[in-house]
């Protein structure tokens, strides 16, 4: 089935944030203490903080789009959106979550191959990332990638301070 790629515009909040909430559920609720998550969760994925990311000049939101819905999404941020760095010279992916139902349709190498070619377009240097030390598919997904671990930083959720690697990929 053909996927496009559609910036999010702030009229498409709701969207973006119920398909946040569920992506991000599916893949780390399990995963964390509940009292923990909640409180990552109730201040991450709101309507108020997600508009607030949406209108901010260094990101952007993109979803991907199949029969006309949202089925995955990825966040960019640039400049001082950039959670570590603040390079001009490069962009993060800050989120790229498929839908559970879109598992496997190549999707998420759609959103991935959207940014770097995104960020190539933009002449930046590299592309960056980063992914919890626990998510070893993700890692594998990267590195398939051309992404390669260059440090790690914290990664507060509640009060459980997780370590995410930090994973680069230069651009040509």
């Amino acid at each position: 089935m053909p996927i496009t790629i559609q910036l999010v515009r702030p009229a498409e909040v709701d969207q973006l944030l119920a398909l946040s909430r569920k992506t991000f559920y599916d893949a780390f609720e399990h995963l964390n203490n509940p009292e923990d998550f909640e409180a990552y969760t109730s201040k991450a994925f709101t309507r108020e903080q997600l508009l607030s990311e949406i209108e901010n000049p260094d990101s952007a939101f993109y979803f991907a789009v199949m029969d006309g819905e949202p089925v995955g999404y990825i966040k960019l941020n640039y400049r001082n959106a950039q959670a570590e760095f603040r390079d001009p010279a490069g962009v993060e992916i800050s989120r790229i979550y498929v839908h559970a139902d879109h598992q496997g349709k190549k999707i998420g190498n759609r959103l991935l191959d959207f940014a770097i070619n995104k960020a190539t377009d933009d002449k930046l240097q590299y592309i960056w990332l980063g992914v919890w030390e626990h998510n070893l598919d993700a890692q594998r997904f990267y590195e398939r990638n051309g992404f390669v671990k260059s440090g790690s930083h914290e990664f507060v959720v509640g009060k459980d301070v997780q370590t995410d690697f930090l994973m680069k990929r230069t651009l040509a």
